[in-house]
């Protein structure tokens, strides 16, 4: 099973922090991988090391040459947190959680919104990445409404 990369942080050196969609927030030293891996020596750099990005929800890439999967991070990091469904909920777990405060079954909810039953499974399984406008007919269907909110991590540390 693969778990979804939801955010990234830069820490010291050459350490970062990964959130996953379950929750779990790991942390992960790519030092630990410069002995198996000699071309990840490059993130020593702290430019490039900074330059990284979240590809999708399964990679941080750096360049062409460098890159991780997150799996290996979720398999080797540390558990710094874990990230309850109250500070921030995921469209998965918002979506069944609503329905299930609701009263109504994903056949119900579908019939409701037009959206195929399969597509809500798919979408509080977290293996669908429903759009805005999927995620306001649900919520309308569901007699609420949809708020998106963007909380800021802290400053990376230098």
């Amino acid at each position: 099973m693969f778990h979804k990369a939801t955010g990234l942080r830069f820490l010291t050196g050459t350490a970062l922090e990964v959130q996953f969609q379950d929750g779990k927030v790991k942390r992960y030293d790519m030092a630990a991988l410069f002995d198996k891996y000699p071309q990840l020596t490059a993130l020593k750099d702290r430019a490039l090391f900074l330059s990284g990005k979240l590809m999708g929800a399964y990679g941080i890439m750096w360049n062409d040459d460098l890159d991780i999967e997150t799996e290996t991070i979720y398999e080797d990091g540390v558990t710094v947190r874990e990230d309850q469904p109250c500070g921030g909920l995921t469209a998965a777990s918002a979506v069944m959680a609503a329905r299930a405060l609701s009263g109504l079954s994903q056949k119900q909810l579908a019939a409701a919104t037009g959206i195929d039953q399969s597509d809500i499974s798919k979408i509080e399984r977290g293996i669908a990445n429903p759009s805005v406008g999927t995620l306001e007919r649900i919520a309308k269907a569901l007699g609420g409404r949809l708020t998106i909110r963007i909380d800021l991590l802290s400053e990376e540390l230098a």
